[in-house]
């Protein structure tokens, strides 16, 4: 099941990037910290606000981002 709507996009928030669940914490720092090697249990200890599906949900948004066509003009 999609976790999708657990990402909020808000221009007066954190300048319209990407957030958890209208929080003030981006989908890129759940992704910069698991690129750093923490894993999920750290990650949600040290952010006890933060749900599971919160960092399936910044995974899954990285993942559909990355599936954009390229359009190349020769």
């Amino acid at each position: 099941m999609s976790q999708l709507h657990r990402i909020t996009a808000r221009p007066e928030q954190c300048g319209g990037r990407p957030c958890i669940r209208g929080m003030r914490i981006r989908v890129k720092d759940i992704l910069d910290l698991l690129a750093s090697g923490a894993s999920r249990e750290v990650i949600l200890a040290d952010f006890p606000y933060l749900e599971a599906e919160d960092v399936v949900a910044a995974l899954e948004f990285a993942a559909a981002q990355a599936d954009h066509a390229v359009l190349r003009i020769a």
